[in-house]
């Protein structure tokens, strides 16, 4: 973060926390692209997500973690691969697991997969942290239409719908694109979905 006045900082911690502890909803940079989010686990909140998107609630988002070892919490069986991968590679990577739990039905695909991202990207970290859940994160856009690059590509409609809008100033200088995405099977074999 290029000289990111710490008081800025913690202050948009503090109320992001605050406002996905009360249920609320959030447009927030991630170490992808600008993300719309809320408490993973709290099964209104998500709803709320899918209505600011108008989304299919049959299309899953992405959950946020800030540590690898929370992912045992969500996720019924680890191929131990997956962990490799997690700590090998530099570029956000997404990966979908089979087997999902502790998580509302609104957040877990049909098939009962999710998809989980673990972060490095120091908003994201330590406000999963502080609330010790994981994070909705979905491109912050109204669905079918193209994800924004940047913020001033965010609607108008987006930004009006969420109950907090993290300051800009968090925005970390980094390549902007979404996550690869891997999906495991059951076997522990897995493909890649988007690179």
């Amino acid at each position: 973060m290029n000289n990111l006045n710490n008081d800025v900082f913690n202050e948009n911690i503090a109320k992001a926390a605050k406002v996905l502890k009360d249920g609320g909803t959030m447009l927030y940079p991630t170490d992808t692209i600008w993300g719309l989010g809320c408490d993973a686990t709290n099964e209104k909140a998500v709803e709320k997500i899918y209505k600011i998107k108008k989304r299919p609630p049959e299309k899953s988002p992405i959950i946020l973690l800030d540590d690898e070892l929370k992912l045992f919490e969500y996720v019924a069986n680890i191929p131990p691969i997956a962990i490799d991968l997690i700590n090998s590679v530099n570029n956000p990577v997404s990966i979908i697991y089979p087997h999902a739990k502790n998580l509302p039905k609104n957040v877990i695909a049909k098939d009962g997969s999710i998809a989980i991202r673990i972060v490095r990207h120091k908003f994201c970290k330590q406000l999963i942290g502080l609330i010790n859940k994981p994070i909705v994160s979905t491109s912050a856009n109204i669905s079918g239409e193209p994800a924004p690059t940047f913020f001033n590509d965010i609607s108008k409609e987006i930004i009006n719908a969420v109950d907090f809008l993290v300051s800009r100033e968090m925005e970390e200088s980094i390549e902007v694109r979404p996550s690869t995405v891997v999906k495991f099977n059951d076997d522990g074999e897995f493909e890649i979905i988007r690179s």
